[in-house]
Formats: structure tokens, sequence, C-alpha cells
């Protein structure tokens, strides 16, 4: 039975990461913002404020989750890129998508972050040599130093994961709307 949690799987990659992999990933990154968008339009409030699934986040908090995550990623990836191995700063990603701003705001605010986020971290991404891809921070609740390459394909599979997620309750409520 499919873990409706995770409707694209978890993030597995095991393999060297070559030139290739990390551009598709950009790929991944750059489009993120209008895929995101194009699977809320047309949503009403009462659709934005649907769990994807039982005990899980309404969309509106999906849209700002992925701002969340996405801003703290691309400062996370500057740290890397100007300090050596930095320790970075978790946070309770539970929690921010608990904050009022997190209810309050319409999903455009984190849309429109997200476009011009996606930007510069795609301009950044595409600037980055060989060896700045191999360039680390540490996370201190993992206990383990992440390389930044990796960390593109876990953020490009993080798009997917929550997109997949907003495509999913749309098609959970179109099939409910045909029954």
């Amino acid at each position: 039975m499919e873990d409706i949690r995770y409707p694209i799987g978890t993030f597995q990659h095991n393999s060297e990461i070559d030139a290739a992999q990390r551009e598709a990933w950009i790929g991944d990154i750059a489009s993120l913002p209008s895929q995101l968008r194009d699977a809320v339009t047309g949503l009403t409030q009462e659709q934005l404020s649907t769990p994807y699934r039982d005990g899980g986040w309404s969309v509106r908090q999906v849209i700002h989750h992925v701002a969340d995550s996405h801003m703290n990623a691309y400062i996370r990836f500057k740290l890397a890129l100007t300090e050596d191995n930095p320790s970075i700063k978790p946070y309770y990603e539970d929690r921010w998508a608990e904050l009022h701003d997190t209810e309050a705001e319409p999903v455009e605010t984190s849309l429109a972050l997200l476009d011009a986020l996606h930007r510069r971290w795609g301009t950044l991404l595409q600037g980055m040599s060989e060896e700045d891809y191999q360039r680390t921070f540490f996370h201190p609740e993992q206990q383990k130093s992440m390389r930044l390459d990796l960390n593109l394909g876990m953020y490009a599979w993080h798009g997917r994961h929550h997109l997949a997620h907003i495509k999913s309750l749309k098609q959970h409520e179109k099939h409910d709307r045909i029954s």
C-alpha cells in the first residue's frame, strides 16, 4: 500500500552525482514555483485550508512550508560556500507551520517569495563549480556534514514531494465529486 505521506517515495540517491544529475535537479528547483502556482490555481479558501491527508498540513501550510524550508536551504548553501563546514541552525518546521503568518497570509505571498528565491538560488547554483558542490555544512541534529550536491538533490525532491501532496489532494477531491 502506498504511503500517502510520501507520494513520490523518500529521497534516495546512492550513486555518484554528476553534472547532468545536478542540471536535472537545478531544473526541478527552477520549475517548482510555477508548478506550485499551477497546482493551487482555482482552489477555494476552503480547499486551501484542507489537509492533504488525515493529520497532515493544509495546502496553505504546505505552500508556506516550502517557502520557509527553501529559504533555509538557500542560506545553508551560501553559508557552506563562504565558510568551512559551518554548523547550520535547525528549526522546528512543524512549529513554523502553526505560526500566525502561515494562516493569515495568502498563498500568493509565499508563491511570490518562491519565484524570487528560486530565481536567485538558480543563479547561484548555475555559477557553482564542481568543487563548490563538494563543500559541506554540518547538521547538528543529524550529527553529520552534508555535501551541497546531495543537498541540492534533497531539495529538488522536497519540492516535488510537496507538489505531489497538493496534486494528490486535488485528484482525491476530483474523484470524490465524480463518485
